[in-house]
């Protein structure tokens, strides 16, 4: 698929900037989380990207996306990166596919098998 910081320019001329900004500095932030290495140096640009990062996703409230359907629960995780960082390490590319295969194996494979009645109380 390439670097996803090379479709910015694309769509620049067509969004507002601080949109094009929040998937900047979100990019940024997957990048230096997925450093091998993380020095003192790297959980410094992390919070700043972080800050920057919660700065620039005001603008979906500014322009309505954000009104009450709209939400970003896998970034809530990012607040905690940096303790987390400190007390297990670098986590070296971590993803989000093994929690997604035990999902699969643990929920869906189950619902395929049973009569898909009341769908709700299966799943909850």
């Amino acid at each position: 698929m390439g670097c996803p910081l090379v479709y910015l320019p694309a769509i620049e001329a067509h969004i507002p900037q601080d949109i094009v900004q929040t998937f900047h500095t979100f990019l940024e932030l997957c990048y230096i989380i997925q450093q091998n290495v993380i020095t003192d140096d790297t959980l410094s640009n992390l919070k700043n990207a972080l800050e920057h990062f919660h700065h620039y996703c005001e603008i979906f409230w500014d322009v309505g996306v954000w009104m009450g359907g709209f939400s970003l629960p896998c970034q809530h995780s990012l607040v905690h990166y940096e303790a987390l960082i400190c007390l297990f390490g670098a986590p070296n590319g971590l993803c989000m596919s093994i929690t997604k295969s035990k999902h699969i194996t643990a929920v869906k494979k189950p619902w395929w098998q049973s009569s898909k009645y009341r769908a709700l109380s299966h799943i909850l």
